[in-house]
């Protein structure tokens, strides 16, 4: 039986993590470095750092923030925002990033996965998606955070992922993105029952009962967590309360 795991999430703009709701109204809410430790000493089993306007403003990666992280944690640590060729792949490892999650330079890209995964291992590189419900109910890929409708369908895509070889997927709901309503579990078991690597469920914890309920309706290997952090409304020990206490099979 695999152990489900916890990943606390810090969006970055600006070099300070943020949070908005279905990608509109971000906020600042404080310093990645502190976020980064707190979370490590409150439990979380993995972290991912996303710079969410690296795509956008066609920059690079904060290199210098991703290696202070990296120094300062011994969880898995996971990079993504900016990774758009295999030398960006490559600057992440070398800063610090144990994985490393790509996102826009995949849909640019699609090699990008296939290259990457032959260099580093596909148990290093994540495939992440933002995904949202058209109105004819199709789940349709965005790119640019959420900017740019791909009209790419999100299953076909998640299977070309593995194909290509991604070793791991983040699939995240826009519609459900810091609503705290809760995972889209269709979404969520559409996608893990279409491939056979580990998912992510990403985009609406809001409370550990939602974390009880993606492990025990969805086939996810893990939970990311951002809002319910921040904001102090769940704790990670709780959190972590509800793996322990759960039988999730395979």
């Amino acid at each position: 039986m695999t152990r489900r795991k916890i990943i606390a999430c810090l969006d970055i703009d600006n070099r300070r993590v943020v949070k908005g709701k279905k990608f509109q109204d971000v906020k600042e809410l404080g310093d990645p470095l502190e976020l980064a430790k707190k979370y490590e000493a409150e439990g979380a089993d993995e972290l991912v750092f996303y710079d969410i306007s690296a795509s956008v403003q066609q920059r690079g990666m904060f290199l210098d923030l991703i290696r202070q992280i990296g120094e300062s944690i011994e969880i898995p640590f996971i990079v993504g925002g900016g990774i758009q060729t295999l030398s960006d792949v490559e600057l992440a490892i070398e800063a610090g990033a144990d994985k490393v999650s790509i996102n826009s330079g995949a849909l640019k890209n699609p090699d990008l996965l296939r290259e990457a995964s032959e260099r580093y291992g596909s148990s290093r590189i994540m495939l992440s998606m933002d995904v949202s419900q058209s109105e004819s109910g199709q789940w349709t890929v965005f790119a640019k955070a959420g900017n740019e409708d791909t009209g790419m369908d999100a299953i076909e895509w998640a299977k070309e992922a593995e194909r290509l070889g991604a070793g791991e997927i983040v699939v995240n709901c826009i519609d459900e993105d810091g609503m705290r309503n809760g995972y889209n579990l269709e979404l969520t078991s559409l996608v893990a029952n279409s491939v056979s690597i580990p998912i992510v469920a990403s985009g609406g914890a809001g409370s550990a009962q939602h974390i009880r309920d993606v492990f025990e309706q969805t086939n996810a290997q893990s939970a990311l967590v951002a809002s319910v952090l921040h904001f102090g409304i769940v704790s990670l020990d709780d959190l972590q309360q509800v793996v322990k206490e759960g039988s999730y099979g395979d």
